[in-house]
């Protein structure tokens, strides 16, 4: 019986210590959200004209400081090529966030909201080698004169297949948001 009770124990241990362990798996790499201290959205008008740079700095993410924000003056039904530059200025010299949102474009996506009646509607043209939209580059089309807020927000891990996500509607995309800032706009 003694004999038995060791081999048991023998065995039970060898199989406890035979098991691999996740300790020596690679893990999953993890892929988190970029540090933003900075976005700059050129608007250029079609036809021609000054540029129009909104501006968002906030070196204390966080931090108990306001970003500062930068809006604009549109001119009212004109449509403008825009472009986003993310940066983190947290770093020497800044990192340029975009070339990363760019390379991992299947992961990113910028939405564009118009909030407090402000008269904007926005066109996506760049996508990611699904089809689907990115928006570093787009369209900005304004309206009649209005006031209002322009909402920029990127999400990172996003799931670009929900109901309305493809057409910019921010509803159902799920995913982190990296960055979303409020620009102050008038059209006039």
């Amino acid at each position: 019986m003694k004999t038995i009770k060791f081999l048991f124990l023998t065995a039970l241990t060898g199989i406890l210590f035979s098991c691999s362990s996740d300790d020596d798996a690679t893990p999953d790499p993890i892929n988190e959200e970029e540090v933003i201290t900075t976005l700059n959205v050129t608007l250029s008008p079609n036809g021609g004209g000054t540029n129009i740079v909104l501006t968002s700095v906030d070196l204390d993410g966080d931090g108990p400081n306001d970003p500062v924000i930068n809006g604009g003056i549109l001119a009212a039904n004109t449509t403008y090529t825009g472009s986003i530059v993310a940066l983190n200025e947290l770093e020497n010299p800044a990192e340029d966030i975009t070339e990363e949102v760019a390379e991992e474009d299947d992961e990113h996506q910028f939405f564009f909201q118009p909030v407090d009646g402000v008269e904007i509607t926005t066109t996506y043209v760049d996508f990611d080698d699904d089809g689907n939209p990115l928006g570093i580059n787009f369209t900005l089309t304004t309206g009649d004169a209005s006031d209002g807020t322009l909402r920029i927000t990127l999400r990172h891990l996003l799931d670009k297949f929900a109901a309305g996500v493809s057409g910019g509607d921010i509803t159902n995309a799920g995913g982190d948001t990296d960055v979303e800032v409020d620009y102050p706009i008038t059209i006039q």
